[in-house]
C-alpha cells in the first residue's frame, strides 16, 4: 500500500499578504521561487515551495462595508476565510498517488479536485471537518527542473494548473501508460 514519502507544503489564505510574506522570509529566511498579486511560493531548502500565500484580497475581495472578521465568520472550511488551506504530502511516483486514488475512491473517498499544477500531479481530499489536503506527485525529477519551471512562463500564464479526470488518467496507468506520459505537462 503506498504511503506519502514526505510532507511537502502548507498554504494560507490571507488579507495581510505582504506581511504574510515578509515573516516568512524573515522567520524561516525563505525565499520567493515566484510571486505576482495574487499568490506567492516560498522556500527555505530543495523543495520548489514549502510555503503558499493566498492573497484573498484578489481572489475573494470583500464586499463593499464588509469587514474581515465578518467573511472569516463563515467558517475555516469557506475559502473566503483567512488561515490553512491545505497541507500536502509528496508520492513517490505518479503510480503510488494512482494506486491510493484508487484504494480511497474504492472506500467511498474520492478528491474533491484533481489538477495537474505543472509542477505537480495532485488530488485534494477533505477530511469529516472540512479540512483539506493535497495528496501529489512531483513532475519533475529534481528541485532545479521543478524551481527553472515555476519561474518559466506557461507557470506564470498559469500558477494554477488544468483539472483532470482521476478515472480517465488511472484508465491511462492501467492501459501501461509510462510515469513519464501521466506526468507529462498540462495541455492549457
Amino acid at each position: 500500500m503506498a504511503k506519502p514519502t514526505k510532507f511537502a507544503h502548507v498554504v494560507y489564505r490571507t488579507r495581510r499578504y505582504n506581511e504574510m510574506v515578509a515573516w516568512y522570509q524573515n522567520v524561516f529566511e525563505a525565499e520567493v521561487q515566484t510571486q505576482n498579486k495574487a499568490l506567492t511560493f516560498m522556500t527555505y531548502d530543495d523543495e520548489h515551495h514549502r510555503f503558499a500565500f493566498a492573497n484573498l484580497d484578489v481572489l475573494a475581495p470583500l464586499a463593499d462595508g464588509e469587514e474581515p472578521e465578518e467573511a472569516a465568520r463563515q467558517g475555516p472550511g469557506v475559502r473566503t476565510s483567512v488561515g490553512v488551506d491545505h497541507v500536502a504530502y509528496t508520492y513517490a511516483s505518479a503510480t503510488d498517488l494512482l494506486e491510493t486514488y484508487e484504494r480511497l475512491r474504492d472506500a467511498g473517498i474520492k478528491p474533491h479536485w484533481c489538477i495537474h499544477h505543472g509542477v505537480t500531479l495532485s488530488m485534494y481530499f477533505g477530511d469529516p471537518d472540512g479540512n483539506r489536503m493535497e495528496f501529489q506527485v512531483d513532475c519533475f525529477a529534481n528541485a532545479a527542473e521543478s524551481n527553472a519551471y515555476m519561474n518559466g512562463p506557461r507557470f506564470s500564464a498559469n500558477p494554477v494548473g488544468v483539472e483532470y479526470d482521476p478515472d480517465a488518467l488511472l484508465a491511462r496507468y492501467r492501459s501501461g501508460a509510462s510515469e513519464e506520459e501521466l506526468l507529462g505537462p498540462p495541455d492549457a
